[in-house]
């Protein structure tokens, strides 16, 4: 399966959606998306209490730094390099002969110490510090920034860390309350505050959720297919790739201006020969034609499927009859329509957010188990 990434921040963007989606849902769609299904079960009285997204998730991470502040923040080792008195950790010789050291009676030293100003507390005091210059309620904010303060008085650093010293930075499997505190602070920076760069165009308030809510929606259904669909079965899930086009000549400038065709995952079902491409839309399903009659949109379709032909090869053998999905959101709409165009299955469906959680759980999880109609 293969979940398409649209290249434009604000297509497919439904500010009609947004406001109507129970709180318990959106926190749903975050648990997945954040790869944090396993607390679905906690937090009643702050979902309950978050009006939105964003105040959910400072709501969230303020419970989990209060709670690890309790219980005392992990530490972790850095990497130094001084000149010191006596011996520490491994002697740099190089250093040590070229500044003449010795003379000084000194010597370089590289060692590793012990620090509670780790990448991941950083981030954290970061993501509290963004929320507590973005949020409208006044009690919310005064507790994010008194908690970044708090952070701030044990040795936590305001600097916010960068991507190969998060990476380096590895969970253990047992840190589990790190695990959660680190994902909501994620998700300020990547699913709730996306980053706004000046100029002449501006978002307006309620376009600007829909686009937060859009990235929510298209990371959460990939992450569910991959925590609820069976490796048992066959289903295998694999990092998204950049489709190329099948183009065989052009001119010089051409590639400039083409469309980026970028996938979010693949899935594919080694049991049974399958690949399906799946783009996930933030918006209606239909749209009312001049006829008045209501319509798949037109540009979904043919984007769905310049998706499939164009990547069929004769060295790949999935690409010839590879399947694609146009799966909506939806307010108290079931929309489940397939059809066979040109030897590719195209299916247009949408999940309805205002159903139970478990029930959307289970309606995604049985999309791939009901997709084949006869030839």
């Amino acid at each position: 399966m293969v979940v398409a990434r649209s290249d434009t921040l604000y297509e497919d963007v439904d500010d009609q959606l947004v406001g109507k989606i129970p709180v318990r849902n959106v926190w749903l769609l975050f648990l997945y998306a954040s790869g944090l299904a396993q607390y679905s079960g906690q937090f009643e009285a702050e979902v309950e209490e978050s009006p939105d997204l964003k105040s959910l998730i400072a709501r969230l991470l303020c419970f989990a730094v209060d709670k690890r502040l309790r219980r005392n923040l992990s530490f972790g080792y850095r990497r130094r390099e001084e000149s010191l008195k006596r011996v520490r950790g491994r002697i740099d010789l190089l250093k040590t002969a070229s500044g003449d050291l010795f003379r000084k009676g000194e010597v370089a030293c590289r060692f590793d110490e012990l620090t509670i100003d780790t990448p991941r507390n950083r981030l954290v005091r970061a993501a509290l510090g963004r929320l507590s210059s973005t949020l409208e309620d006044a009690d919310l904010t005064h507790r994010c920034r008194t908690l970044g303060n708090d952070l701030g008085r044990v040795g936590v650093s305001g600097r916010e860390p960068t991507r190969s010293e998060m990476a380096a930075d590895q969970i253990a499997r047992h840190q589990g309350d790190d695990r959660l505190m680190v994902s909501l602070a994620r998700a300020v920076f990547e699913l709730v505050l996306p980053m706004e760069q000046a100029g002449a165009r501006t978002l307006p308030r309620a376009q600007r959720e829909a686009t937060e809510f859009r990235k929510l929606f298209e990371k959460a259904v990939g992450n569910i297919f991959a925590t609820e669909l069976s490796r048992d079965d066959g289903w295998r899930v694999y990092p998204g790739r950049h489709f190329s086009w099948p183009v065989e000549a052009s001119s010089a400038g051409l590639s400039a201006f083409m469309p980026i065709m970028i996938t979010d995952i693949i899935l594919e079902n080694e049991n049974e020969h399958r690949r399906i491409i799946v783009d996930t839309k933030f918006t209606g399903a239909l749209v009312q034609s001049r006829f008045k009659s209501e319509r798949f949109k037109t540009g979904h379709l043919y984007q769905l499927y310049t998706y499939l032909r164009s990547q069929e090869t004769d060295v790949d053998p999935l690409s010839s009859e590879s399947e694609g999905w146009l799966l909506y959101p939806s307010i108290g709409q079931e929309i489940d329509e397939t059809a066979i165009v040109q030897g590719h299955r195209m299916r247009l469906l949408t999940v309805d957010l205002t159903s139970p959680s478990s029930k959307i759980i289970e309606r995604l999880r049985g999309l791939p188990l009901v997709s084949r109609i006869a030839g």
